[in-house]
């Protein structure tokens, strides 16, 4: 009976638990409907060319090709395909470049699951979402102008680049950051290598001390500037 209405959506998590709570929220809203949930942007964009979905909610540490770059291929396929990005990673330091690669929201992890359906109502009406304070802080680059990207070593680091400089600026060793987004320490030693490369850092405790300091900056939502 009117099942055909139901909004049909794909989750992409490699977390087990992460998508049977996100699918238990979903579908929890009448007329939300989890068609597939899939662990890696591999399979989403296999399972992507034979299905149709009103909404697409992925992660961006996945095993592989990480999240925004599934968002980045799945737009360019159809740039009006709805994608909601929901991450564990700090807002502030992804948001800007989900919405960039082509997703129409980001929503943290920890948020309430008012939050998560208020995003997802949100995109799906076409609309984009993104938390205040974030919102606030890229109006406030807007009118300031972008900074000089020397400034921001975000532009110049590939996404999964960017992912191993946030958590170099956490702590991690080379063996927790490999853990933790399922690379290989050898793959691990070749990006803090590019980083190094690309920042022009002239060692590891150079490196080190700029993305504490950066994690830290970007956390603070930079409100220290002024």
């Amino acid at each position: 009976m009117g099942h055909s209405f139901n909004k049909r959506m794909l989750i992409v998590d490699d977390h087990p638990m992460m998508r049977k709570g996100l699918a238990n929220t979903l579908e929890s809203e009448p007329g939300y409907e989890v068609v597939l949930q899939v662990e890696s942007a591999e399979e989403a964009l296999k399972v992507y060319d034979d299905n149709d979905f009103d909404l697409i909610i992925v992660d961006v540490s996945l095993p592989g090709m990480n999240g925004i770059e599934l968002v980045k291929n799945i737009h360019f396929q159809n740039s009006d395909q709805k994608i909601l990005v929901v991450s564990r990673h700090d807002e502030s330091l992804y948001a800007e470049r989900t919405l960039r690669a082509g997703a129409k929201g980001y929503v943290m992890k920890f948020e309430s699951s008012d939050v998560l359906l208020k995003a997802v109502k949100r995109v799906l009406n076409g609309g984009i979402f993104i938390s205040e304070d974030v919102n606030e802080k890229l109006l406030m680059n807007a009118v300031k102008g972008k900074k000089d990207p020397s400034d921001s070593p975000i532009d110049l680091l590939s996404d999964r680049e960017l992912e191993v400089f946030e958590l170099i600026g956490k702590g991690k060793s080379s063996s927790d950051i490999a853990k933790q987004l399922h690379l290989a320490p050898k793959t691990v030693e070749t990006y803090r290598w590019r980083i190094k490369e690309k920042l022009a850092f002239k060692n590891s405790n150079e490196m080190m001390f700029h993305a504490v300091k950066w994690v830290e900056n970007e956390w603070s939502g930079g409100e220290n500037d002024e």
